[in-house]
């Protein structure tokens, strides 16, 4: 596939999503991810935006139909069509339906979804989409979808900023590892180290990943006791957001989901005049938080953001991508985005002019480095390229056009793959996966200069 030029490769992406319309949604993958997901949706529409915008705005009603009463956006959504597996009595995804319980809960729509969320990287697929409209008559029709969207994203906003503020500092606590979508990253171990991992969860409930996938590219079962466990114990309690308790055996405040929930908010700020709402609430919003973030997961020692384990208070020393994600915010202190731009330049990951191999997950200089274990160390289109917005935001275009180039090169290499190996881009996960197609569109279609 190293040959392909990017036309070629424009129609390798169009066709991979065109692969994966299920039913009434595009899905991540046909085979590993045969729902909706909440953050999955975003990506997609930001490139289904250059080809298909009916398709792209589909998506995004699809997934907010199923938004909860309090404002969450569930992290999965399920449908009838692909609920039932070819060998009878199996569900084709688990955790499933039948483990969410989503319907006993007065809260959530009777659609059945998970009680979970996903970072909220919608409302910037919204505005992406409104503002690549190509006529008058495109963009009259994006405002009408613009119109019905927005109410609900603001809902999303809410939720997450006074729900979520569990820890009381004013930024959202993640409840479970799989809200980040960087669901066993090493910036979760020692919080998640003080979760048992009772293996015998695993006895009662059936991986089905690891029939599709290879072992040693998922989740340990280690750590997968513990996702369920965590799960569990949330859904228990009914999905309510309360003060620390035992209903949150994990609780973190991670800077790349609250630097995605600033970037909603500026986002907001450019939807709401064409809705007819006042902007100033979302910058005022943007503002408070992005002080917060700085004074909570910004350390000075090491020239990074850091999660937080709220029950110590204590952040990790982890060196992940998600901490250089507040690259992301046009009003980021000035001091903190040259730290971050040293940070992504030095060892750990590698970013420079003529850097040939996007950024890896995880600190490539670190002895625990797995390249091929999901999010341990791999690299990822959809990090690298909020990491790409972050760079143009910032004033650094011959480092964002370098990265930009790696991005294409790697996909060009290997193909639409999940996510790639750390040291030679090799694909790995599911094939065909929809966010690496949907992105790399969006790549070939801002050539830089």
């Amino acid at each position: 596939m190293s040959g392909i030029s990017e036309e070629q490769l424009w129609q390798l992406a169009v066709t991979t999503l065109a692969d994966n319309w299920w039913h009434d949604h595009t899905v991540p993958s046909r085979t590993l991810y045969p729902y909706q997901w909440s953050w999955d949706t975003g990506f997609i529409a930001v490139g289904l935006a250059h080809v298909a915008p009916a398709r792209a705005w589909h998506d995004l009603r699809t997934l907010f139909e199923a938004q909860w009463a309090d404002g969450r956006v569930p992290h999965i959504v399920f449908d009838a069509a692909a609920m039932t597996d070819p060998k009878p009595g199996r569900e084709r995804y688990f955790p499933g339906p039948a483990f969410w319980r989503s319907t006993d809960v007065p809260a959530a729509p009777q659609r059945p979804t998970s009680g979970l969320v996903q970072p909220p990287v919608h409302a910037l697929a919204a505005w992406d989409i409104y503002r690549h409209s190509p006529d008058s008559e495109s963009r009259e029709r994006a405002a009408a979808e613009l119109g019905w969207l927005y109410p609900r994203l603001v809902a999303q906003q809410r939720y997450l900023t006074t729900h979520r503020d569990i820890g009381g500092s004013g930024l959202a606590c993640l409840v479970h590892p799989w809200e980040s979508g960087q669901d066993n990253s090493p910036a979760w171990d020692a919080a998640l180290a003080a979760v048992p991992a009772d293996l015998t969860l695993l006895e009662k409930y059936q991986r089905r990943d690891l029939e599709v996938s290879h072992r040693s590219h998922r989740p340990t079962d280690a750590d997968y006791a513990r996702y369920i466990l965590i799960a569990q114990r949330y859904r228990d309690h009914g999905y309510l957001d309360d003060g620390p308790g035992e209903r949150y055996p994990f609780l973190v405040e991670c800077p790349g989901f609250n630097s995605l929930i600033i970037a909603a908010e500026l986002a907001l700020a450019e939807i709401a005049p064409v809705v007819g709402a006042d902007p100033q609430p979302h910058r005022e919003r943007a503002d408070r938080l992005t002080d917060v973030l700085v004074d909570r997961l910004f350390d000075p020692a090491t020239g990074m953001f850091h999660a937080r384990d709220v029950y110590i208070d204590q952040l990790s020393p982890v060196r992940y991508l998600g901490g250089l994600l507040p690259l992301l915010l046009p009003d980021l202190p000035t001091a903190q985005v040259k730290s971050l731009l040293v940070e992504a330049a030095a060892p750990a990951f590698g970013l420079n002019e003529h850097v040939s191999l996007p950024l890896p997950s995880y600190d490539r200089t670190a002895p625990d480095l797995d390249p091929e274990r999901y999010w341990r160390g791999p690299i990822w289109i959809n990090m690298n390229w909020l990491l790409w917005r972050g760079l143009r935001q910032h004033g650094q275009p011959t480092l964002a056009t370098a990265l930009r180039g790696a991005m294409i090169d790697v996909v060009r290499r290997s193909g639409c793959y999940e996510y790639f190996h750390t040291t030679t881009g090799a694909g790995i996960g599911t094939p065909e996966f929809s966010w690496t197609a949907a992105l790399t569109l969006d790549l070939l279609a801002h050539p830089e200069g």
